[in-house]
């Protein structure tokens, strides 16, 4: 009887997660000939054999996935059998503008862990570990398709070992495109003024030392710099937040593990179930202590659990087990990535500076979650879920959104897929404003969009610097309201497309579509026919303009100053702070 043969096109996170090494080994199991590659819209497969082992394969793709792969279609058409005999992984291949979802970074999974703390193993104590479920993604992809040449792996060839491994079907870093180890990889340094201290293993010994004597360690992890000091040295933290120019805003955590977090913060099952998950995200949850200068005047502590190979020999050598760990960078500032920008910004903040050789693509923060009534409520989108598709939108042409100025991130969709970014930053900040023309370079460099092709959307706002950066870019050009968008992409994100709903946005302020600053607005409609504003809170004067978006009390001085009776509120119980009396006398 002669064989069958199916053509496959498997579309979502499908490259950087396994997926072509698991193809491999179901066909193999089930006797099918054919090949499997990495393509621009996904993975491609194609297989021949019996027609029940064939129909077992397709069932097997969805069901059996790798852990990280997130499969979104899997598209099934008969082909003819070309007569091969064997299954093989082929080159990725490129015939049209690439499509696919690129891979989050990825937690180090328990068999690299494992091997990590195995002196008798080859990559003991090796910061760079990683196999094909685990490891970095986004944050050192160049292009697409995903493969070692275009990361920024490609500068180290593997050794003899680490290619036996990758050409190994049985091993679980067969096509693991990170692959390495202290033979031919990257290693980590330790600077400390004039100092180097060479060799992995030295290098995190002297950092966790400098750690426990009350230093501040600049750590370089999968997507920039972090800074690093015991969080329960006050004297440390309070040196860490006045070099940093960091006044009130709290400092995340990171804990040895989860049961030192138990022991800082209330972790529900749904905040530990987050703490664990992929992402690996900072949580926040309500403070079980107080940690001097920590999150002054805060009920809840921001904490995470290690993620990358280097964190857990940090805690092996001995650093203390809560560690502030923030983004390394002077208040509002972009996080520092790049090791010469690190090692400038960063004088004068870190006292200590651990270096690795792998180059960063781009600059990933962590994400910020909580655990909310509804589910998992994202503060920040960042590592761990950037930049995974949020929405699947019905159009054919790409298109650019390129946000607001404050907490931004761009949308960038292609294929229908909308590729949201990593958190970027206050675009008032120039650096913030630099990095947010880097990622739009970016994410349009990797899909291969060019800027004849684009609808570039940008906010209504005409002062913004993204509106006036979108203006200047080629293509067609869209403006949206500030709280319609808001309101829009949660149907969006839920696939509401003929939804009539009644629509609550309160998010500060934004340019209305009369001229006036909005806030506070009900809208009815849907994405199809549009929404109308049916109510909205009261007009009222707002002093220093964009400044009441930032700071609130603005906000409330401008409302309050139509009221008449009001009692101190600068006093007890109120306390209201001197910015509100200042902004009330703006509106005398």
């Amino acid at each position: 009887m002669a064989d069958d043969a199916v053509r496959v096109q498997v579309t979502g996170v499908v490259q950087g997660v396994g997926f072509r090494p698991f193809v491999y080994r179901l066909a193999h199991d089930l006797g099918l000939a054919g090949w499997v590659l990495n393509g621009e819209r996904g993975v491609e497969i194609h297989a021949e054999g019996p027609s029940g082992a064939l129909r077992r394969f397709v069932e097997s793709i969805t069901r059996g996935a790798p852990p990280a792969a997130r499969v979104a279609a899997v598209d099934v058409r008969r082909a003819e059998p070309i007569g091969g005999s064997a299954f093989v992984i082929r080159e990725s291949r490129r015939e049209d503008r690439p499509t696919a979802r690129v891979a989050a970074d990825l937690p180090v999974c328990p068999a690299c862990l494992d091997e990590l703390g195995d002196p008798e193993r080859r990559r003991f104590g090796y910061p760079y570990i990683n196999c094909a479920d685990c490891g970095p993604r986004y944050s050192i992809i160049v292009g697409l398709p995903y493969d070692r040449a275009r990361t920024t792996m490609q500068e180290w060839a593997m050794c003899p070992a680490c290619g036996g491994e990758y050409h190994d079907p049985a091993d679980r870093r067969f096509h693991a495109e990170p692959a390495a180890c202290p033979a031919c990889g990257p290693a980590y340094t330790l600077r400390v003024g004039d100092r180097i201290v060479r060799g992995s293993r030295q290098a995190v010994r002297e950092a966790a030392r400098l750690l426990r004597a009350g230093s501040i360690v600049a750590v370089k992890g999968l997507g920039g710099y972090h800074l690093a000091c015991d969080a329960r040295n006050p004297e440390a933290v309070r040196a860490l937040r006045a070099r940093k120019f960091r006044k009130e805003k709290p400092f995340a955590l990171m804990v040895r593990d989860v049961e030192t977090a138990r022991g800082l913060v209330e972790l529900s099952a749904e905040a530990r179930a987050l703490l664990t998950s992929p992402a690996r995200p900072i949580v926040l949850c309500p403070a079980r202590i107080e940690l001097e200068g920590v999150a002054p005047d805060n009920a809840d502590l921001g904490v995470m659990v290690p993620y990358a190979p280097l964190h857990h020999l940090l805690f092996a050598a001995g650093a203390p087990p809560v560690l502030v760990m923030t983004s390394a960078n002077r208040s509002s500032e972009p996080i520092a990535y790049d090791d010469v920008d690190a090692l400038d910004r960063l004088a004068g903040i870190a006292d200590a500076f651990l270096i690795g050789e792998r180059r960063i693509a781009r600059r990933v923060e962590d994400s910020v979650v909580s655990a909310a009534a509804f589910g998992p409520t994202v503060l920040r989108r960042s590592r761990g879920y950037a930049p995974d598709a949020v929405a699947e939108l019905p159009v054919d042409r790409p298109i650019l959104a390129v946000g607001a100025d404050l907490k931004n991130a761009i949308t960038l969709v292609v294929d229908g897929n909308a590729f949201v970014s990593q958190h970027i930053g206050d675009l008032e900040q120039s650096r913030a404003f630099a990095a947010f023309r880097e990622t739009i370079g970016d994410l349009c460099r990797m899909y291969e969009v060019r800027g004849d092709d684009l609808l570039v959307v940008h906010d209504l706002h005409p002062e913004y610097a993204s509106t006036g950066f979108a203006r200047s870019l080629p293509g067609d050009h869209a403006a949206v309201q500030h709280h319609h968008a808001h309101v829009a992409s949660v149907l969006a994100e839920r696939g509401a497309w003929d939804r009539r709903v009644v629509g609550v946005a309160f998010d500060g302020t934004g340019y209305g579509e009369d001229g006036a600053i909005w806030g506070g607005e009900i809208f009815v409609g849907g994405l199809g026919g549009g929404f109308a504003r049916a109510a909205h809170l009261r007009e009222a004067a707002l002093p220093g303009g964009d400044a009441a978006a930032r700071f609130p009390v603005h906000a409330a001085a401008g409302f309050t100053a139509q009221l008449g009776g009001l009692p101190d509120l600068d006093a007890a119980p109120f306390g209201f702070p001197p910015r509100y009396r200042r902004a009330r006398e703006l509106v005398r």
